[in-house]
């Protein structure tokens, strides 16, 4: 198992569960998300900055 660090973006939902579905989906892209931070908001862009450790198989 390796664990990476990814940074990301995904557009901000309406609510806190598709918010939650849509940062999760974007981070299996990457790997399997051990944990993850929203650590920026860009209201005029409508974009959340996403902090995460991600595990992949060698």
């Amino acid at each position: 198992m390796n664990t990476r660090f990814v940074i990301t973006e995904v557009d901000l939902q309406a609510t806190l569960a598709e918010m939650q579905l849509a940062i999760e989906s974007t981070l299996r892209t990457h790997g399997e998300p051990l944990r993850w931070a929203v650590t920026s908001v860009n209201a005029k862009n409508q974009k959340a900055q996403i902090e995460a450790i991600v595990t992949t198989s060698p």
